[in-house]
């Protein structure tokens, strides 16, 4: 049974995926080598690197004299790791993955699926004694969640380096789902959101002129660092009559307070 799928640049179907069972290796470069993927780039390494399954996890071996390769999660708004040249071995756990290699000018990519990831049911945590304080307290039918779904948004758009949007940009989008919305309501749930999840602006933010712009971006760090909020919360910034539909597709609420 495959543990990994490889997904080749351009590649339109299923029938050109290349799959690898658990504890199988597959090499990629420039040259063409037997079950491999064929990468043909004068800037790509003839052998540039060696991709091991591993049940639900691989390993990435960078086989290249001088450039780093980066793994993204085009799921985690900007997430990455950086694997140094000649490292072997280096643990990648996302579930779907994107290896970026500089070549002559170029950045060229081709993703990595890892779909067998198993995660523990509810039954296992139902332990006798007092339950467990939930680290981050968030109420998704609170207009204060919207306020941070909007600030979140760009970056779960796929726009992992997006400056944090401004105070206009924010009453504008959250206008449809909040007729009422003023500049005023959006500092005072900015503030109320640093205040509850406990987050302050760096010091090189803290002159008065830019205490918001870091109080923003402390708090997009942290929301997307522990997935706060998802793509699929974003649904609290959609329009009354549209929101009001999807949410009874999806069995959801959304009643701001004031």
């Amino acid at each position: 049974m495959y543990s990994v799928i490889v997904v080749p640049p351009a590649c339109a179907r299923p029938g050109g995926q290349i799959r690898i069972a658990s504890g199988e290796s597959l090499t990629f470069g420039r040259r063409e080598t037997p079950g491999g993927l064929t990468i043909a780039h004068e800037g790509v390494p003839r052998i540039a690197g060696d991709i091991s399954a591993q049940r639900d996890f691989w390993l990435l071996t960078n086989r290249s004299a001088d450039q780093t390769y980066v793994v993204e999660n085009p799921e985690g708004a900007g997430e990455h790791i950086k694997v140094a040249p000649g490292r072997v071995d280096a643990p990648v756990a996302f579930e779907f993955s994107r290896v970026v290699l500089p070549a002559a000018g170029d950045l060229l990519a081709f993703d990595v699926w890892a779909p067998r990831q198993i995660f523990t049911g509810p039954e296992a945590h139902e332990l006798p004694g007092s339950a467990t304080t939930p680290a981050f307290s968030l109420d998704r039918t609170k207009r204060y969640f919207a306020v941070l779904a909007a600030l979140c948004e760009p970056r779960l758009r796929g726009e992992p380096h997006a400056p944090t949007p401004a105070v206009d940009h924010l009453v504008q989008r959250l206008r449809p789902s909040w007729p009422t919305v003023k500049r005023s309501s959006v500092y005072w749930n900015i503030d109320y959101l640093a205040l509850k999840l406990r987050v302050r602006p760096g010091p090189e933010t803290a002159e008065p002129g830019r205490r918001a712009n870091g109080k923003k971006e402390a708090l997009v760090s942290l929301a997307l660092r522990f997935d706060l909020v998802r793509e699929d919360d974003l649904i609290v910034l959609a329009s009354s009559a549209s929101h009001t539909s999807r949410i009874s597709r999806a069995s959801r609420t959304y009643e701001g307070c004031a």
